[in-house]
């Protein structure tokens, strides 16, 4: 017979990370409109920029392959569906539960962990913008903007995506102690969103600050989207999934050690 001084037993951890996603899904239900911005900005610079001033550019080159505008332009909106379903989830709903709300301690008084935490909301922002990216790929096809089967690996690409951005914004948002800090996560994203090759190919850079445009996470989540999309997989495409899962790693083991530092202190 149990007492009640017993310590009630500890979840599995996949079983504590589904019950954040589903707590997430329950808040979203009714909020549902909002989970819809994310998905709405790339599509509509896809039919601004994409296929309006596409109608003014000439074909792209890209490799070996020569591409319509929209078509170079909208695996990079792609890229940014899931970039965007990341930043949201992991950067303002994270700042507000872990500073406002205080929702984190809460959990932490239930069986619930640290470690189980950071996955459950890691793995909710995967799932946002993979919805985001599903359905930007869906309108792709639609437009007839994609040119090889191997875009069926997108999918799985842009919920890779999802987490490496997801564990980053998360582990930058624990250092935020304000609503004005974020001012320094706009001025991370905006440089990121208009410098990774998202409109125009890496080429129009000189040398030296195209090789610092390579090896920004947003540029390495752009390419390798296009690539899938195109058909134009090769090793570069290899190097953006290294480098993406382990910019995910190490952004899940800094949110770890945060969260240990500021709810177990």
């Amino acid at each position: 017979m149990s007492t009640a001084h017993e310590r009630p037993t500890p979840l599995s951890g996949w079983a504590a990370t589904l019950l954040l996603v589903e707590r997430n899904v329950i808040v979203y239900r009714s909020a549902w409109k909002l989970f819809l911005t994310g998905f709405l900005e790339p599509v509509l610079y896809l039919l601004s920029i994409g296929i309006g001033v596409g109608a003014l550019v000439q074909r792209i080159e890209y490799g070996d392959l020569t591409l319509d505008y929209a078509e170079f332009v909208a695996p990079a909106m792609l890229a940014a569906s899931a970039f965007n379903g990341a930043l949201l989830d992991s950067t303002y709903n994270v700042f507000f539960k872990l500073r406002y709300e205080k929702l984190y301690d809460q959990m932490l008084a239930t069986p619930l962990r640290t470690a189980d935490v950071a996955r459950g909301e890691i793995l909710w922002g995967q799932i946002r913008g993979a919805v985001y990216a599903t359905v930007f790929l869906l309108v792709m096809l639609a437009l007839g903007l994609v040119g090889s089967w191997w875009a069926v690996l997108a999918l799985p690409a842009v919920v890779l995506i999802g987490f490496a951005f997801s564990a980053v914004f998360m582990a930058l948002t624990t250092w935020l102690t304000s609503w004005q800090d974020f001012d320094k996560i706009t001025l991370f994203q905006a440089p990121l969103f208009l410098f990774s090759a998202t409109f125009y190919p890496v080429t129009a850079y000189p040398d030296w600050l195209r090789w610092v445009v390579e090896f920004t996470p947003l540029y390495r989540a752009v390419v390798l989207c296009r690539e899938l999309t195109t058909g134009a997989v090769g090793v570069g495409s290899v190097v953006s999934v290294i480098y993406l899962v382990a910019m995910g790693v190490v952004g899940m083991v800094v949110v770890r050690r945060r969260l240990d530092g500021l709810l177990l202190r």
